[in-house]
């Protein structure tokens, strides 16, 4: 569980949110990638997400591509990610 004050700050770094509810695998991997390339290295992206193996899909993809994954909260009935895009793309 994401502690609140973590959470507020992780809000404020947000540069750019990607809305992939209601897609399922693979679209919310390809729109976060597609995000992903509009921002700059070390800033954050905020995904929401309603598909079942986004967790799991975000996870392995940040493992593969080196961004970091900062974190996943289940809200009420999506799950919103926090990807910080690696500082040397």
């Amino acid at each position: 569980m994401v502690e609140q004050d973590v959470l507020e700050r992780l809000q404020a770094e947000v540069v750019a949110t990607e809305d992939a509810r209601g897609l399922n695998c693979p679209m919310p991997i390809l729109r976060t990638k597609k995000a992903l390339a509009a921002i700059e290295g070390g800033q954050l992206l905020k995904v929401l997400t309603t598909d079942k193996s986004a967790v799991a899909d975000l996870t392995v993809f940040a493992q593969q591509t080196r961004h970091e994954l900062c974190a996943q909260i289940q809200e009420d009935g999506f799950v919103v990610h926090f990807v910080r895009k690696r500082k040397d793309m």
